[in-house]
């Protein structure tokens, strides 16, 4: 077995939606929701990001976890991000649930406020990947992220390009602003519940 495989996480499902509600000091933001979505292959977990494509945007060719903002037949956030994970990478998750969710993050350029949400599924998953929103996959093992270093980089392009960041490095793919957050915070989570 793995070190790091799904059998050894301590993960709790009580306050799965418990950010959805939690809107009042958010009043005149946009609701966006990601999924960090591993799957087990070969007795190790990997987790899916993607690399958006290049469009007129403030997250243009950024890597990112799938997801987005909700349409109106979405019956919540869980819903959105697993019917954008569907519509990026082709993976139908009806079947799948929240494990739980992680802090709300507000990105500021977008003026969107996300809800993480984390799964955690058996079996590699054939992806089909929707060539005009995802540039790139990255599957990433579980034993690779908990070794991720914070590192100081600067933006390569944008608006923000020279601006120094907190940032993660991977394969030479720059992971920063609310992706970085997000995976801060998962870190420090398996680092307080796995058993190496």
């Amino acid at each position: 077995m793995a070190p790091y495989s799904i059998r050894r996480l301590y993960l709790s499902n009580e306050e799965v939606f418990q950010h959805e509600n939690d809107s009042e000091n958010y009043q005149n933001t946009r609701k966006a929701s990601v999924l960090l979505y591993f799957y087990e292959h070969k007795d190790e977990l990997y987790l899916t990001l993607i690399k958006r494509t290049i469009y007129d945007g403030p997250h243009s060719g950024q890597i990112s976890f799938p997801g987005g903002k909700p349409m109106s037949l979405d019956s919540g956030l869980w819903e959105t991000a697993t019917r954008e994970f569907k519509e990026e990478l082709g993976v139908d998750l009806s079947l799948v649930s929240p494990l739980l969710t992680l802090s709300r993050v507000y990105i500021p350029p977008s003026n969107f406020l996300v809800t993480p949400f984390v799964t955690v599924v058996r079996k590699k998953p054939f992806f089909q990947l929707d060539s005009r929103e995802v540039a790139l996959q990255i599957n990433i093992s579980l034993d690779e992220l908990i070794h991720l270093n914070i590192k100081q980089c600067p933006i390569l392009d944008g608006s923000h390009k020279g601006v120094i960041v907190p940032c993660y490095v991977y394969k030479g793919h720059m992971i920063w602003g609310a992706t970085a957050m997000i995976l801060s915070e998962f870190i420090l989570f398996l680092k307080e519940r796995i058993l190496i």
